[in-house]
């Protein structure tokens, strides 16, 4: 057990012939006891002191083991983040390609058909031409030769009676 103050300051010793001066030994003593006292006292400080800076050691390691825990997550969620951000712009892409192979298939076909219709007019307008200058040859040959001349007057054969 260890000893404090009050064990110094009731300790007696036994005085024998020519034994120590008493009042130095008690001087001696009163001065170890304050000095005990003051050890006493600074070690109680310090074991607060150390006790206080223990809580502060663990609060500051509770808070860095947070920390690496939260830079954890936000890395994973930015790789979460990245990772998403990639597929969604493969996602749009592909789309994309989709949709521009769909335009130009419908241009192409558009094209094909307008193409088709222009082939078409232009054998019927063709058609149409040489049927207009046929009927225009026609109607020349016609005013050209000399018939004219008989559809004024009216056959004898075919008199038109009017009741």
């Amino acid at each position: 057990m260890p000893l404090t103050p009050l064990d110094i300051h009731n300790k007696e010793f036994s005085t024998g012939f020519r034994g120590y001066n008493i009042d130095e030994v008690n001087e001696f003593l009163d001065q170890v006891i304050k000095d005990f006292e003051l050890l006493i006292k600074e070690k109680k400080e310090q074991e607060e002191r150390v006790a206080i800076l223990n809580e502060r050691v663990d609060y500051y390691k509770s808070l860095e083991e947070n920390l690496s825990k939260s830079i954890l997550v936000a890395q994973e969620t930015a790789e979460d983040v990245k990772s998403n951000a990639r597929k969604e712009a493969q996602l749009i892409l592909k789309e994309a390609e989709k949709n521009a192979d769909r335009i130009v298939n419908e241009a192409l076909a558009k094209s094909r058909k307008i193409a088709i219709e222009i082939e078409e007019l232009k054998k019927r307008a063709s058609v149409y031409r040489m049927r207009f200058r046929t009927l225009l040859e026609a109607q020349l040959e016609m005013l050209e030769n000399g018939d004219w001349d008989n559809i004024e007057q009216p056959h004898a054969d075919s008199a038109v009676t009017v009741e």
